[in-house]
Order: C-alpha cells, then sequence, then structure tokens
C-alpha cells in the first residue's frame, strides 16, 4: 500500500527525533531535522537557535510537505520510491536526492537523462520507466547509492564518522529483504 505524504512525513519526524546542536554536525541546531538555516528561510530572516529549539511538529512537517515534497515534484515520482527520495531530500537537500536517482537510473540504461537534480517531466519519466523494468530492484539500487554517498561523505570529511552508524540504521529502513528480490 502506498504512503500518504502525512505517513511520509510522521516518519520522518520520527526519524529525525528532537532538538539537537552536535558541535560536528555540519548543518549546526536542528529540530525535527529542520537546521537553524532552513527555518531561517521559511521565516524569510534569521532564526534564532531558541527559534529553532521551540520549533514545533506541525511547523516541520510544513516545510516538509512544501520544500522537500512539493517543490521539488517529488509526488510526481513512482510511489514505490516517494518516501525514500523524500527522506532522501530532507537528509542531502531536494537536489542532490534528485541527482541521486537521476544517477542511478542513467546507470542503469534508462534514460537519457540528466543528472542535474531537476525532477522534470523527462525524470519522472525515466524514473517511471525503471521503476516498471526494475521493481524492487530500482530501491534497493537507490539504497546502495545512497550508503555509498554516505561513506564518500565519511571519507571526505572524517569529523562526520560520529553520525555513520545513525545514518546507517535510518537507510536500513528502506533495505528490500532479499527473499523479495529474487521471488
Amino acid at each position: 500500500m502506498a504512503q500518504t505524504i502525512d505517513d511520509m512525513v510522521a516518519d520522518i519526524l520520527r526519524r529525525e527525533g528532537g532538538f539537537v546542536h552536535h558541535p560536528a554536525d555540519r548543518g549546526g541546531p536542528t529540530n525535527f531535522g529542520i537546521t537553524q538555516r532552513t527555518l531561517s528561510a521559511y521565516l524569510g530572516r534569521a532564526a534564532t537557535v531558541e527559534e529553532v529549539r521551540h520549533l514545533s511538529a506541525e511547523l516541520a512537517a510544513e516545510i516538509y510537505r512544501r520544500d522537500y515534497f512539493l517543490a521539488p515534484r517529488l509526488d510526481g515520482l513512482p510511489e514505490r520510491v516517494q518516501p525514500f527520495v523524500f527522506d532522501s531530500a530532507v537528509n542531502h537537500g531536494p537536489r542532490r536526492a534528485v541527482r541521486l536517482v537521476q544517477q542511478v537510473c542513467a546507470t542503469a540504461g534508462f534514460g537519457p537523462v540528466a543528472v542535474d537534480g531537476v525532477c522534470g517531466p523527462q525524470t519522472r519519466r525515466v524514473v517511471a520507466e525503471a521503476e516498471a523494468a526494475m521493481g524492487d530492484w530500482l530501491l534497493a539500487a537507490l539504497v546502495e547509492e545512497r550508503r555509498n554517498l554516505y561513506r564518500r561523505i565519511v571519507a571526505s570529511d572524517p569529523s562526520q564518522r560520529v553520525f555513520l552508524d545513525g545514518w546507517m540504521n535510518r537507510i536500513a529502513e528502506f533495505d528490500i529483504p532479499m527473499e523479495r528480490l529474487v521471488a
């Protein structure tokens, strides 16, 4: 059964948790995964750390729906990959999440598709073709590519290693059981 946007947002809020201000976090203070910079952009002015600390789950959900799902047009992707791409958009930014999908589809021989981070008609068509042909294997390939992205982040900036286990646990929620892949 397909997840609704509300289901996906609830999962993201659960994964992100509450207020965090970890010294190694390049995003700075966050609450429900919403960074100070993201809240500032939403408010149209500089947000304070206290505003981040007291951010409501409802406002975080509104920001996620608007800026991380609807604005980048993730709703036009196949339902099977929407939760994963949405979570990737939250964790890496929408453009990087869409580039990840475009790269996986291009590598799998679907396209042509520009790896530009824009979820336009061509990208939506190519992802739909890949999903129709690959089924769960597309999601499995996306999960593996994201694991590799996390590894590259840590390799290029070892201060981020402190987050690696959490990132890997987060992405494990999207793993496809092997028996489903080989059935």
